[in-house]
């Protein structure tokens, strides 16, 4: 008697099941799927790595210099044969570079080429890597677009991950030249990042490398500031590191001048009869802009025919050419306009 019950509640379940929507009778699969930002951090996370910069420091209480530690940046692999990138100012310096991989696993590594002026330099392990890591399109960014963060910060927390939204594209920090590096162009966004951070890949949610991380603004005339982070956008690190896996090198062409950027502010400020362009503070001695004749106190108005502003600026529009390129420039002076040409020469 109690078998046949059994019987009847299975048969009458079962009915009941078969009868539910597909939708009701089964978990859905989509919440079975792996988040976006989880998998993206599985695909990539192998490929990223840490770069530790050794020098020969003498220490408190030892006899004699040995090899330490003397900085941490982070890095991601590029390819097979190991190639890394990183920022130049990860590897400045140093004598040897070693890696450490997401497992703690670690190799002795390579300089193959670093570039002060872009920030980006190429170290190589040999052996068989854990990943790789491709580049997207960074032209096709749009602020508010998630992206991911991974990176050492401090040099000791590895494989962290940040996440944030493209906050803009196209900035210049500084907008004029600072030391070696021209930033220009960055991408900014608001994954935080710390020192250590350095080198490490900006992703989408492809997990693909839309940027290298290179800097943040941590304060400002005394006072914190947050969520202002920059990388140098893909394409450009696609182009340079190229150079510097095949040459060593990156060639960047010269004019020859120090320049300030004039805007409508400083315009009004000085009593400028322009509000666009370069302000020329010094022309270098037998460079390519002495030969062409221009002049301190000059303003630079055009460079190949396009308008020097705060859109167009002076060295994006200069690194578009090539050492030995004949390049027609607009000089302001003396109220009057003229057109001079430059014959570009290489950076030294």
């Amino acid at each position: 008697m109690l078998r046949s019950v059994f019987r009847v509640v299975f048969a009458f379940m079962l009915l009941f099941l078969l009868a539910l929507p597909a939708s009701a009778a089964q978990t859905s699969s989509t919440d079975q799927d792996v988040p976006p930002a989880v998998q993206v951090v599985q695909d990539v996370g192998p490929a990223v790595v840490t770069v530790i910069n050794e020098q020969t420091v003498q220490s408190f209480g030892t006899t004699s210099p040995e090899l330490q530690p003397a900085g941490a940046g982070t890095g991601f692999i590029i390819d097979t044969d190991g190639h890394i990138v990183t920022n130049w100012h990860v590897v400045d310096g140093g004598e040897q570079f070693l890696v450490i991989f997401a497992d703690g696993t670690r190799a002795d590594a390579e300089l193959i080429g670093s570039d002060p002026i872009s920030d980006l330099a190429v170290v190589k392990v040999d052996g068989e890597v854990p990943g790789t890591v491709a580049f997207g399109d960074s032209s096709a960014l749009l602020p508010g677009q998630p992206v991911l963060a991974i990176g050492s910060p401090l040099g000791t927390f590895s494989n962290t991950v940040t996440e944030g939204i493209v906050s803009a594209i196209g900035r210049n920090f500084p907008y004029t030249q600072q030391g070696p590096q021209v930033y220009t162009n960055l991408i900014q966004h608001d994954a935080a990042i710390n020192a250590g951070n350095s080198g490490g890949p900006l992703l989408n949610m492809q997990g693909e490398v839309i940027g290298v991380n290179t800097l943040g603004i941590p304060s400002e005339n005394g006072q914190p500031v947050q969520g202002l982070f920059f990388a140098i956008p893909s394409n450009s690190v696609k182009e340079i590191t190229s150079e510097l896996i095949n040459t060593g090198k990156v060639v960047y062409p010269f004019v020859g001048v120090t320049y300030v950027p004039v805007t409508p502010s400083l315009a009004a400020q000085y009593d400028l009869d322009v509000d666009y362009g370069i302000y020329v503070a010094e022309v270098s001695p037998d460079s390519p802009a002495a030969d062409a004749g221009i002049q301190q106190d000059d303003i630079i108005l055009e460079f190949d025919g396009t308008k020097i502003d705060a859109t167009n600026i002076f060295p994006v529009l200069l690194f578009q050419h090539k050492p030995g390129d004949d390049v027609e420039v607009v000089i302001h002076r003396d109220g009057e306009d003229s057109t001079v040409t430059i014959t570009l020469s290489e950076r030294p």
